[in-house]
């Protein structure tokens, strides 16, 4: 039996894997802004769910939360930061507001739990940190510009964290998603406000979308996978769900290579004597 701390319970991801973790007999916490979301699972699965009320972006709530969680059972063994949202707009069009709940959601959120579930885990030399990025946590398109950013900050904190704490027995993967039928970009998604001078890129990035995508993936097939992530005695630092992202980021990365080999004098140049 593991324990497991998911953020964003309330649907998606986040609800389908605690759903998942429960029914095959593990303990979940299960955090939502709105508790009310997730008191269902309480209801279905008993003493092994517990439902928390959690604002990822409070600091101080997160710690508290965790504090519940250890008094409740003692100890966690996975941790799913999953809470999070998709701003669309241009970088020209985002507000300071926007941006900065963009990053508080994404990022810090993240960084907060983390930080919180350490210390537990550092003392008994285990576990397993999930940190749901995305196929926009490794590569950028127009629009989504400030959600690139979270998840690539997400991206390089956590790889840091790997190294740091892989001593202590405590395993770290970033879960990079490409596109599932969820409401991620629908409901959950803000919106900033369009100016007309982006209308062709916006055009243009639609079309691109549609003839790059396919039929969206199905949210519930990625559960058996995740179950199978946690249950690794070596898990791996980055994992891609979904079709399509290993080929575009082969050439992505051929890209940049090619482009750092071409001006490899200038780089040798700046190194100077």
């Amino acid at each position: 039996m593991k324990t497991w701390l998911i953020t964003g319970s309330s649907k998606g991801f986040g609800r389908i894997w605690a759903e998942a973790a429960l029914e095959r007999g593990d303990r979940v916490v299960a955090t939502a802004r709105d508790v009310k979301t997730i008191e269902p699972l309480g209801k279905k699965f008993g003493e092994r769910a517990l439902c928390l009320p959690l604002d990822v972006t409070d600091r101080n709530a997160v710690f508290d939360a965790v504090n519940v969680s250890l008094e409740r059972f003692g100890g966690l063994d996975v941790v799913v930061n999953n809470a999070g949202f998709g701003l669309f707009g241009m970088i020209e069009e985002t507000t300071e507001a926007e941006a900065r709940r963009q990053m508080e959601t994404n990022f810090f959120g993240a960084l907060w739990v983390t930080q919180a579930v350490l210390p537990g885990l550092r003392a008994k030399r285990s576990g397993h940190i999930l940190q749901v990025s995305s196929i926009g946590g490794v590569h950028a398109f127009p629009a989504l510009g400030l959600y690139h950013a979270s998840k690539w900050a997400l991206e390089g904190f956590s790889q840091s964290l790997q190294a740091e704490v892989k001593d202590f027995g405590v395993h770290v993967t970033l879960i990079e998603p490409t596109g599932y039928a969820t409401d991620w970009s629908g409901a959950s998604a803000v919106r900033a406000s369009p100016m007309k001078e982006y209308d062709a890129v916006r055009e243009a990035r639609a079309r691109a979308r549609a003839a790059a995508f396919g039929k969206p993936g199905q949210p519930e097939a990625t559960a058996r996978v995740v179950l199978e992530l946690v249950d690794m005695s070596a898990p791996p630092l980055r994992l891609f769900l979904g079709d399509g992202p290993l080929e575009w980021i082969k050439t992505e990365y051929a890209s940049r290579i090619a482009v750092w080999e071409k001006y490899a004098h200038l780089s040798h140049e700046a190194h100077g004597g």
